[in-house]
């Protein structure tokens, strides 16, 4: 087998063990950002590279968005509801007033991010860093932050809030 074919073979093979299976590329999402009101409600866009992108008021509840790249992307007032974002990076990511509500965060970078008035109740946090993040009055009632690294983040008239279920 000569070094061209090996190539191949080894690219095919990646394709087929390709897990995240994403529905549609950065291209397609460019196009249907153009659009007056996007939703991706249920789709799944895991590894996609979305950073620096405009996705303000994008609705993208319930969907998959395993390790998604979102760095420095304007996410303002998007919805995140419910969604499966484990491992997806929010660096420097703009996130003011975004819906986080039961979503799947789990390992998540969200390192400098602006969260301020985000709302992440009943989020899934753990092992996520949110190291730098502005986090001013944001709701984390019920969220939990198991491991979550929050050095340096700026928490000021942040809701904490959580159930207890220990012994007392």
């Amino acid at each position: 087998m000569g070094l061209i074919d090996g190539i191949y073979a080894v690219l095919n093979k990646r394709k087929e063990d390709d897990e995240f299976h994403t529905e549609l590329t950065r291209t397609d999402i460019i196009k249907c950002i153009q659009s007056e009101k996007v939703r991706f409600r249920g789709v799944n866009l895991s590894g996609l590279d979305l950073s620096k992108l405009d996705l303000s008021y994008v609705d993208f509840s319930y969907a998959c968005l395993k390790n998604v790249f979102f760095s420095r992307a304007n996410l303002l007032c998007a919805k995140f509801r419910d969604v499966d974002a484990e491992a997806s990076i929010f660096h420097n990511a703009t996130l003011r007033e975004c819906e986080f509500t039961g979503a799947n965060l789990r390992g998540a970078l969200l390192a400098g991010a602006c969260l301020q008035s985000a709302n992440l109740q009943d989020a899934c946090l753990v092992d996520s860093s949110f190291c730098g993040a502005d986090l001013r009055n944001a709701h984390l009632q019920n969220a939990d932050l198991t491991n979550a690294n929050l050095e340096g983040a700026v928490l000021e008239g942040a809701n904490l809030k959580v159930r207890y279920y220990g012994p007392i």
